[in-house]
């Protein structure tokens, strides 16, 4: 059995799971840029060899007793790495059946040469996929995927058997059909249950419809991980932000003060919720401004809330949360918020009217030029209404729908969704990797804007605010299974 050593490289195989730390994710470009760079002083094939090995020995970690193993392979060097594992699998005592889209003359020499290790070992090869298998591993385009062809013939028909789900699939650095970049995955795309990404970790892994896609998300990075660092990424996955510290000689003050304003007539949960999140997650104090014409002075669920008329809150001394619940009545108010120095999170109804509003943009951007910490957080609807395209267009490219409303206003903007999106002027994006569609009711974005504003609250700069808050709220739903709803109070309840 040949092993990584004999290659030149210790095995780096790891489940990636929640980093602990923040993790470098990189776009095809950078993928491409390090493999070339990491090329220089090794032999010719050695990344395919090693790619390949990694594929199987995966594979036979995750399906030690399976017999029959089809694999799908490209024409490209994706389905260079599925004829390589194909080889060991072969060596190892399975039964490794390749279809293969590739034409021997006209693939890369990796590939060829890994085809005739495939040969040699004695792989079979068939036009069609085995009627009966064990396993399955998509190794049809990888990162290769480009021009946004939709497959078609027998790679269209692979896709579908695939996702049959006659047995588990691993994709070998990518489902296919996914994109690397931005997560975005064409209408017939593979679902896996298992992804090894090779060399890198790619932002598509975790946001948009990636992580419905992937599955458990494996990494290799192929011997040359000291190489790797040295690139600038594209992204940044979240690691776990340390909670603060409350010293014993400490007081209400020493935490911070937040304001909440929002809660028109019917709407005066979701400012309640948000109110409830900040005081929840650490905030010294919290002042609720609702726009109800004064129907509550109380709230008997949360009597240390505390009540105030929205023109008569001291934006001198708080972190203000608006928008939250806040219908057409917040639009009178933003001008006020937004020109005081007061740190911000603009969220939901706030949001909408800075959207229809262009003097309101102008204030929100005359924020970034004076230096004041501010947060969007728009789910993509908003960021659509906000940015002026369609939740689409949003959807399909996260990462740098994010990004440009953050050079575009100014401040931090927090994309909300499967693999929220935290982007500020200046700073590389970070994707979060906690979460999970429990978090799909009612309120619970009203939680976080809460949550946001209790870490600038306590001093953070808004970026870190975002990126600390986000997390934690998707850790806590986390403790829930996905597969049942997690209501915005219980959610709350668990800060």
């Amino acid at each position: 059995m040949r092993t990584n050593s004999d290659l030149g490289a210790p095995s780096d195989l790891a489940p990636v799971g929640l980093p602990t730390a923040a993790t470098a994710l990189y776009s095809v470009g950078a993928t491409r840029d390090i493999e070339h760079a990491c090329m220089v002083g090794l032999t010719p094939h050695v990344l395919m060899q090693r790619a390949g090995l990694a594929v199987a020995r995966l594979t036979l970690a995750l399906a030690p007793h399976a017999r029959t193993i089809w694999l799908a392979c490209g024409p490209g060097n994706n389905g260079g790495d599925g004829l390589e594992a194909a080889m060991h699998l072969k060596q190892w005592g399975k039964n490794p059946v390749v279809t293969w889209l590739g034409t021997p003359g006209k693939v890369s020499p990796d590939t060829a040469t890994s085809h005739q290790r495939a040969i040699e070992a004695g792989v079979s090869f068939t036009d069609q996929p085995p009627a009966i298998f064990d396993f399955c591993i998509d190794a049809l385009l990888g990162i290769g995927a480009s021009g946004g062809r939709a497959p078609e013939g027998q790679m269209a028909q692979w896709i579908g058997i695939l996702n049959r789900g006659d047995a588990p699939v691993l994709a070998a650095d990518l489902p296919t059909g996914l994109s690397a970049e931005t997560g975005h995955a064409a209408p017939l795309s593979v679902r896996a249950q298992f992804t090894l990404s090779l060399l890198t970790l790619k932002p598509g892994l975790y946001t948009a419809h990636g992580r419905d896609a992937c599955g458990q998300i494996w990494l290799d990075s192929l011997g040359v991980a000291a190489k790797t660092k040295t690139f600038e990424p594209t992204a940044w996955l979240a690691g776990m932000p340390a909670m603060p510290t409350r010293l014993h000689a400490s007081h209400k003050g020493t935490y911070g003060d937040v304001a909440i304003v929002g809660g028109a007539p019917g709407m005066t949960g979701a400012a309640l919720l948000a109110a409830s999140a900040a005081l929840n997650f650490g905030a010294g104090r919290v002042f609720v401004g609702l726009l109800d014409g004064g129907l509550m002075r109380v709230a008997p669920q949360q009597p240390e809330l505390m009540f105030r008329a929205v023109d008569g809150l001291n934006l001198k001394s708080v972190s203000v949360v608006c928008g939250c619940g806040g219908g057409d009545l917040v639009r009178h108010h933003l001008p006020r918020l937004l020109s005081s120095q007061a740190p911000m999170v603009i969220d939901a109804d706030a949001i909408n009217s800075i959207a229809n509003d262009s003097q309101l943009k102008t204030l929100l951007r005359s924020r970034g030029v004076r230096g004041l910490q501010t947060v969007l957080t728009p789910h993509p609807l908003e960021a659509a209404r906000l940015s002026g395209k369609s939740a689409a267009d949003v959807q399909h490219d996260r990462l740098s729908a994010c990004q440009q409303m953050a050079e575009r206003f100014g401040c931090t903007v927090v994309l909300k969704g499967s693999g929220t999106v935290v982007a500020a002027p200046g700073q590389i994006p970070v994707i979060n990797p906690t979460g999970n569609a429990a978090l799909a009711t009612a309120g619970t974005g009203d939680v976080l804007a809460g949550m946001v504003g209790a870490r600038l609250a306590a001093g953070l700069l808004a970026f870190q605010a975002a990126i600390d808050a986000v997390y934690h709220h998707g850790a806590r739903a986390d403790k829930r299974s996905a597969y049942s709803a997690l209501t915005a109070s219980e959610l709350v309840s668990l800060l």
